[in-house]
């Protein structure tokens, strides 16, 4: 499969394109991610790595939680392009993104993210289903509700995670990875309809 992935979730955002057996990949800054900069650069990427829309099918954007700015200029700019170019336009989120290499691991796990100085927990079942809402937590509801939970956090995150939470037991520092999204769309774990952005309060 060859597809281009759009996160802008955070501060530090990334293109990646995967053309057959290679993969290219560009870091993005938070405040190059408004529509008309986000475009430019997608375009300079793809003629950087002497790529064209018609070498991909599909095109997967993070569809947060994150900065608001971000995560709707990518969402509009990926379906602008899916609609333009009649490629495949797929979300993802990266409580899932960064829980994939847990699925069929354990009966249930938990995975955690801080934004705005918030967690956010998410709990999926074996079959990578989300089967709790997210929900807002404290870093005490953390501590003595999760300590023996499996629990999964973004790589991406953990500078904004206390050292309480980080020593926890059986938890596990996850790196979002864009071939990941590869494998979630086959188990046909990513969003096809409604693909909006995800925020949180």
């Amino acid at each position: 499969m060859n597809f281009l992935s759009i996160d802008c979730s955070t501060d530090l955002g990334s293109l990646f394109l995967k053309i057959k057996n290679k993969t290219f990949i560009k870091n993005l800054q938070s405040d190059k991610s408004s529509s008309d900069l986000l475009m430019k650069l997608i375009l300079d990427f793809f003629k950087q790595n002497n790529v064209s829309f018609n070498d991909i099918t599909h095109i997967f954007v993070n569809q947060g939680p994150g900065n608001f700015s971000g995560l709707r200029s990518s969402l509009a700019i990926a379906k602008g392009i899916s609609l333009s170019k009649n490629l495949n336009l797929l979300g993802y989120d990266t409580f899932k993104w960064a829980s994939t290499k847990f699925l069929s691991k354990k009966d249930s796990f938990f995975c955690i993210i801080k934004f705005r100085g918030k967690y956010y927990v998410k709990k999926f079942d074996i079959k990578f289903k989300g089967i709790s809402k997210i929900e807002k937590v404290s870093e005490e509801d953390i501590i003595k509700r999760y300590d023996k939970e499996l629990k999964v956090v973004p790589s991406n995150m953990i500078k904004y995670f206390n050292e309480n939470v980080l020593k926890l037991n059986n938890l596990y520092i996850a790196d979002l990875d864009h071939n990941n999204l590869e494998f979630l769309h086959i188990k046909g774990l990513l969003d096809n309809n409604l693909i909006k952005p995800l925020y949180l309060g």
